[in-house]
């Protein structure tokens, strides 16, 4: 089992650490091995909220973790436990990946962690991190950064993205996307998106853009342009812009083509099409385009990232 070692100490909110736990407590798919094993690390009881928690382990248990999460803490202002930087030290120090949730940024940064790093907390406390320690190269602006094996994402929701962007790098965007269903939550909003966003996914059936997404989902293979986007769902193309920055923090364009790429990834991981065949099924319209920007989005190359999850992801199982 891989084990998700998360932080509980006194003062830290219980939206993100319950939301740590319930992403990474079990497989929707049944096929995604090894799974997680889920341990809440503690000195002993603690104050969450409005909550009183039994941790499952002592803080020592995050040396011996493949991944710590440290969720968010309500007062930037207060003092750190030295026991909580110590073993946030030794557990990034034995190789462990360390995720931060919102203000949990302030742990990794206080224990060195974050150090040279580009790093995200929630907007409000953006300067007051990149002030507090000026060796952490804060980003202001995005849902959250990933630095291979030191990651931190913005709050609340975000926070979400962070675990299933984890997920997806573990096991694959088809199992990423079947614990989104779970949560009912949108499957993928990329890292780089604004934290500014009025409404991540509309919330009503009556909002312009509630049957316009489905509409475009469904039709990835087709040669979509903005025009035609903006025809379907009745309005202008700078109105289309407009009410798309609202819902999901970018352009029409950089949606489509992230919705592409995703779909390109679903396809590598559960068939045996060639390149050709999924380019062709996800839009790209050629295999020498799907690469390209396939391996600017996600790091490496088609074939290779069908090989790695044949070799240890779904589809391999």
């Amino acid at each position: 089992m891989t084990i998700v070692a998360i932080t509980a100490t006194d003062g830290m909110l219980p939206f993100e650490l319950a939301l740590a736990c319930e992403v990474f407590a079990h497989d929707p798919t049944g096929q995604a091995h090894p799974w997680y094993d889920v341990v809440v690390c503690g000195p002993g009881p603690v104050r969450i909220g409005r909550f009183l928690l039994e941790p499952d382990d002592g803080l020592d248990r995050l040396a011996r973790a493949d991944t710590v999460i440290i969720p968010a803490v309500r007062d930037i202002d207060a003092d750190i436990s030295p026991d909580l930087l110590d073993a946030v030290g030794a557990a990034h120090q034995a190789g462990a990946r360390m995720v931060a949730l919102c203000t949990g940024a302030f742990v990794l940064a206080a224990a060195g962690v974050l150090d040279g790093l580009r790093a995200a907390t929630h907007w409000a406390h953006t300067a007051a991190l990149a002030a507090r320690y000026p060796r952490v190269r804060v980003d202001p602006d995005v849902l959250y950064v990933d630095n291979g094996t030191v990651l931190a994402s913005a709050g609340k929701a975000a926070a979400i993205d962070l675990c299933l962007h984890l997920i997806r790098r573990d096991h694959g965007s088809t199992v990423a996307n079947a614990v989104a269903r779970r949560l009912v939550v949108p499957p993928h909003r990329a890292g780089g998106q604004a934290q500014y966003v009025t409404t991540p996914v509309p919330a009503r059936d009556d909002h312009p853009l509630a049957t316009l997404f489905p509409w475009v989902l469904a039709r990835l293979d087709r040669p979509l342009t903005v025009e035609d986007l903006a025809r379907q769902a009745k309005m202008s193309s700078r109105n289309l812009a407009r009410h798309f920055r609202s819902a999901t923090g970018t352009t029409p364009l950089l949606w489509l083509s992230t919705q592409r790429i995703r779909r390109a990834q679903e396809l590598l991981e559960s068939t045996s099409d060639s390149i050709d065949v999924i380019a062709e099924a996800a839009g790209m319209g050629t295999a020498t385009t799907l690469r390209r920007h396939f391996h600017r989005t996600v790091g490496v190359p088609p074939d290779a990232y069908r090989r790695t999850f044949r070799a240890t992801g779904p589809a391999g199982n």
